[in-house]
């Protein structure tokens, strides 16, 4: 079993305000299927209004990201699966449910996390 990111930013999900309640209930109707599964581990969205601190490894902190980053925003779940396939099965789900595609990536095994 491998855990697979599933995401998307937020200016994917171009949805009409007065169907956004629909939008929400879909995709909590999803991952309330995945956890009933048993493949939930988690997810949420990311608050865009707090901003992001960059922490070094000295423990300074500074406000700011990695330029890379700054449009890291929107919505993501992980789910522990057996396969790709059964990953990109997952993500469909989503995006019908988001309407907007989905991003998946697969997280690196390491067994020490």
């Amino acid at each position: 079993m491998m855990n697979y990111l599933i995401s998307f930013p937020a200016p994917a999900m171009n949805i009409p305000d007065e169907d956004m309640d629909a939008v929400g209930e879909a995709a909590h109707v999803v991952i309330r299927d995945a956890k009933e599964a048993g493949v939930y581990v988690f997810g949420g969205g990311i608050n865009q209004d707090v901003a992001p601190q960059m922490v070094a490894a000295d423990g300074t902190i500074k406000n700011g990201t990695y330029p890379q980053t700054k449009e890291f925003d929107g919505g993501f779940c992980v789910l522990k699966l057996p396969s790709r396939e059964a990953a990109a099965h997952w993500a469909a789900k989503i995006a019908k449910a988001c309407r907007c595609s989905q991003e998946l990536r697969e997280f690196q095994y390491d067994p020490e996390s």
